[in-house]
């Protein structure tokens, strides 16, 4: 079974007013891991989709949704999949793919058919979705073959990996990006220096944090800020004009996902740390 939830897009300015029940509302998705669902949030911003499929003891079709007005979820979008569990199984048109925790898969445009599975383990397969205007060939891609980069400093608690898995430089994707940064041990600000990209909105999810830990994630414009409160395994839509960086509690780990008109993962309109209010 594939659920959706529509969510619109916001100006700036409605959203310095909103209240901490409003930001979750409209930004925060708190659970995309339904036990034998695919639960799905669609956004206005870039027309992104964000969430999971959790096989458990039978196997979930990915269906389309009303909002796509389409015979099949793939007829005009591109899809990318990373598991953050154990290790399943993703069949595309008759092909079966075996994922491992932390690996990925690329899905192109025109695919009828994408069934998730279980094996031996528990899978949990987190999903990404653009708009696409050309057929690339489904390509799996493991750490070992992303584009690895390290960044920050112990000394700034943001010591981090970046592990750039569904993007240009690894696979062939129309607009679509996706990667996980992994924060060390002992460090715990991500994406500090913060930033903004207004030729891409971005979608934030956190999971291997520690039970019992929080993370707070903050958005908004550079010079008006907000703070959601989130816990493992939730994601949030972070706006073109608005900052997308968090600390937390304890180490963990985060998956980014992107779309917009610019494919240069390097674009982004760096913020000073003591510019940020």
């Amino acid at each position: 079974m594939t659920k959706s939830e529509f969510r619109y897009a916001h100006h700036p300015e409605d959203v310095k007013r909103y209240t901490t029940k409003e930001l979750r509302e409209h930004f925060l998705i708190p659970e995309l891991f339904v036990k034998n669902e695919i639960n799905l949030t669609y956004t206005m911003y870039d027309r992104y989709i964000a969430g999971g499929a959790f096989p458990v003891d039978q196997a979930v079709k990915l269906e389309p949704i009303d909002d796509l007005k389409a015979e099949h979820f793939l007829d005009r979008r591109e899809l990318g999949v990373i598991n953050v569990g154990g290790k399943g199984k993703i069949t595309v048109d008759g092909e079966v793919y075996e994922l491992g925790n932390k690996e990925a898969l690329y899905v192109g445009k025109g695919v009828k058919e994408v069934v998730f599975e279980a094996t031996e383990e528990q899978p949990y397969f987190y999903i990404n979705s653009a708009p696409a205007h050309h057929a690339y060939p489904t390509k799996k891609v493991t750490k070992k073959e992303a584009e690895i980069v390290e960044l920050g400093d112990t000394k700034y608690s943001n010591k981090r990996v970046i592990n750039k898995l569904l993007v240009n430089s690894v696979v062939d994707t129309c607009q679509l990006q996706m990667g996980m940064t992994e924060l060390q041990e002992g460090n715990v600000w991500n994406t500090m220096p913060a930033h903004t990209h207004t030729r891409r909105m971005e979608v934030y999810f956190y999971f291997d944090l520690e039970e019992g830990q929080t993370i707070s994630h903050f958005m908004g414009q550079p010079d008006e800020t907000r703070h959601v409160f989130m816990k493992n395994h939730q994601a949030i839509i972070s706006p073109e004009w608005s900052i997308h960086s968090g600390a937390g509690t304890s180490n963990y780990t985060f998956i980014w996902g992107m779309a917009g008109e610019n494919m240069d993962y390097g674009d982004m309109d760096g913020v000073s740390p003591e510019d940020l209010k």
